[in-house]
């Protein structure tokens, strides 16, 4: 007869079981449905409709906002790159977040800026505005000086400032591709439904930089890098393109992003949290579903933002806490759109998917992991069970790995150097033992802090933009 203890490590196995069956089995499937979706997409655009949208006035004017706290050591190299993008008609809107280093300073220096009284219809509510400044050689740019609130609260000021319909959400530390704008932009030329966009995200460590832009893609030096670079592949590999084939998608990356205007502001803007991106893709569903607006947020993977990932453990592991807690507050606040069939598709699988799977499947996870050891050896776990582990945890989520890093290559080839690759493959397969467990503690710890406000910054390398150097 079965006691309470053998049911209840049976209940534990399959559970684990369960999590690592559906988490791989997800993968594998997005992989392939990506690797479908992307050539196809790629049949459909063209370097031709790239050009065609350059040089024609049907397109929608945009509007660039940069949020910068304390980042005089990149914010000119960004500022640069944003002034040299391809597209016919934009602004790029630096909000200086109160910062206490000397970036407005370099900003004057750099691109000669004049204090001017511009007013500002004030929609969305931020904390005040010090200065604000106009370049004297780029009449595109407008520098905003206000007082420390956050990088949502410097979201909703930049919005409030802009003047274009649509607006693109960029981190100070990251470098957009020349034709990224464009490529964006003609999504919402091309479907009117189209109200929120935003492409790929690739480490930038490793890469050589010239002119503010991305001369040369390398692969990481340091081995935290080489995991990102690997993790940052699997994900917008996997996941954004399949949440885009069911129309699920809940997460446009805060690095870059483009959204309607009107309908943000609709929304009320930024909601302070530290996962602004995702809340406001989950608003923005549950808005235009509520009000019956025909809408399409989608992700477009020919567009590239290259950005600086954290160098040293200590900041990735505060970064990942913060997105984890971002996460679970993102679905907490708009938790009555679960399993709710009058949201659709993101109501009945995408916001059960992000709760059970990338929530709450942390916890499983690390159960799992932590349980694991001491139970085989008590002899509480079979070994039939460990093996089956073994391939399904960790031999599976290798070859996935391994997997989207080649799948990358073949549609995108951005890395030249087989070298690269071969070490892209390396930190895949190394992944899962020991570097996947610590990112499962971190966002274990998260879950049950997620009320917390704390961003954290991680430390970056300086950016030059007159000379080429690699980062």
């Amino acid at each position: 007869m079965i006691g309470i203890t053998d049911l209840i490590v049976l209940f534990f196995q399959a559970l684990v079981l369960a999590y690592f069956l559906i988490l791989n089995g997800t993968y594998t499937i997005f992989i392939l449905l990506s690797f479908w979706e992307i050539k196809r997409y790629f049949f459909v655009v063209t370097q031709h409709d790239v050009q065609t949208l350059l040089s024609c006035n049907y397109y929608r004017p945009l509007s660039i906002i940069v949020p910068a706290y304390n980042e005089e050591s990149i914010i000119c190299a960004n500022v640069k790159n944003l002034l040299s993008l391809k597209y016919p008609k934009y602004e790029v809107i630096v909000v200086n977040d109160g910062s206490t280093d000397g970036a407005i300073g370099k900003l004057i220096d750099n691109f000669r800026l004049v204090e001017v009284k511009k007013p500002i219809r004030r929609v969305l509510k931020h904390k005040p505005i010090r200065k604000m400044y106009v370049s004297l050689d780029y009449p595109n740019l407008l520098v905003i000086d206000k007082n420390n609130g956050g990088k949502t609260d410097s979201l909703n000021a930049g919005i409030n400032a802009s003047s274009y319909p649509l607006f693109c959400s960029i981190d100070a530390d990251s470098l957009l591709d020349k034709e990224g704008l464009l490529r964006t932009g003609r999504l919402f030329v091309e479907n009117k439904k189209v109200i929120a966009t935003g492409g790929i995200v690739r480490v930038l460590n490793g890469s050589n930089i010239q002119d503010g832009g991305v001369s040369h893609i390398r692969a990481p030096k340091k081995i935290v890098e080489l995991f990102q670079a690997v993790e940052y592949t699997r994900g917008f590999l996997s996941g954004r393109t399949a949440w885009n084939y069911f129309g699920s998608l809940l997460i446009l990356s805060g690095t870059f992003a483009v959204f309607r205007k009107d309908l943000v502001m609709a929304v009320g803007g930024y909601r302070d949290t530290v996962g602004e991106d995702m809340d406001l893709v989950v608003r923005l569903h549950k808005y235009c579903k509520e009000n019956d607006i025909p809408y399409k947020i989608i992700f477009a993977p020919d567009p590239v933002c290259h950005t600086q990932v954290p160098t040293d453990l200590k900041s990735l592991l505060r970064q990942r806490n913060r997105w984890h807690r971002g996460l679970i507050d993102s679905l907490f606040y708009s938790r009555e759109m679960f399993f709710r069939s009058k949201y659709g598709s993101v109501g009945l699988f995408g916001f059960p998917y992000f709760l059970f799977v990338e929530g709450l499947g942390p916890i499983v996870e690390f159960l799992g992991y932590l349980a694991f050891i001491p139970f085989l050896l008590l002899g509480i776990l079979s070994w039939q069970f460990a093996l089956l582990f073994f391939i399904i945890a960790i031999l599976w989520g290798m070859w996935i790995n391994i997997g989207s890093v080649l799948l990358d290559d073949v549609l995108y080839k951005r890395y030249k150097s087989l070298k690269d690759m071969l070490k892209l493959c390396l930190f895949g397969f190394f992944e899962m033992l020991g570097y996947r467990q610590l990112i499962a503690l971190d966002r274990f710890i998260a879950t049950f802090a997620f009320r917390k406000k704390g961003w954290g910054k991680p430390k970056r390398h300086k950016i030059e933009f007159n000379s080429e150097r690699q980062i």
